[in-house]
């Protein structure tokens, strides 16, 4: 039931989130990873305090009261496919006749087939290639799941944005090098490379390693790519 949706916040208004397009926010709460650079570390627990919480009624009065002034709803987090109610909520936002959009980082593949049906655009996050995942979200086996929401998404042909805020450690030329050309062969066309922002890291003792993106690009197999701040 949508109206169990665990609701951490809500943006009424942006046009970054959903390339194109004018979007709501909605940021859903919970996690199974724990990067340490996460800047939404209010948002990893699940059972957050009811109190911090917003209601999908009073979600739903607001998107319903901007028809016509919003093009779309995004459906963020932490990791919204940990929510059982996100796909009867994605249906809600569908019959209000706004375009649904997910940013997710793909721990759930079977999760994401189901929701397939309900979505328009999806922003995936790839941290790192398949056998550093740990390194980023502490999880074993993480990346091998990433990766298969990665496949899953390219096969049924959804419009996709991969994205990657480089870990620490994980961000040297050769490294982008070397993931940016396993993406390119997996079958990614739009991309972009996404700047840490040190002010919002769950794991503030990485803020002294922390360097920005190269000046000089990598050579890389892209016709396209962008650089935006995380």
């Amino acid at each position: 039931m949508s109206n169990t949706l665990r609701i951490g916040g809500l943006t009424a208004l942006t046009s970054v989130d959903y390339p194109g397009e004018l979007a709501a926010v909605v940021y859903c709460q919970g996690c199974p990873w724990r990067c340490p650079y996460c800047h939404n570390g209010h948002l990893l627990e699940e059972a957050g305090h009811d109190a911090d919480l917003l209601d999908w009624s009073e979600v739903i009065g607001r998107l319903e009261s901007r028809r016509g002034l919003l093009d779309a709803v995004v459906f963020s987090g932490g990791e919204p496919t940990v929510q059982a109610a996100l796909a009867d909520a994605m249906a809600e936002v569908r019959a209000l006749g706004f375009k649904v959009g997910l940013h997710t980082g793909g721990p759930y593949p079977e999760r994401l087939q189901r929701l397939l049906p309900h979505l328009d655009w999806v922003g995936l996050d790839i941290k790192a290639l398949p056998e550093d995942y740990p390194q980023v979200t502490t999880v074993p086996g993480s990346g091998e799941r990433a990766w298969q929401s990665l496949r899953l998404l390219l096969d049924a042909g959804v419009d996709l944005e991969v994205r990657t805020t480089p870990m620490p450690g994980l961000d040297d030329d050769a490294y982008l090098q070397r993931l940016m050309q396993q993406l390119a062969d997996a079958g990614v066309r739009n991309y972009v490379l996404q700047q840490c922002q040190p002010a919002h890291l769950r794991d503030g003792s990485l803020r002294d390693r922390l360097r920005g993106l190269p000046e000089q690009w990598p050579s890389v197999p892209f016709e396209q790519f962008a650089l935006r701040a995380a």
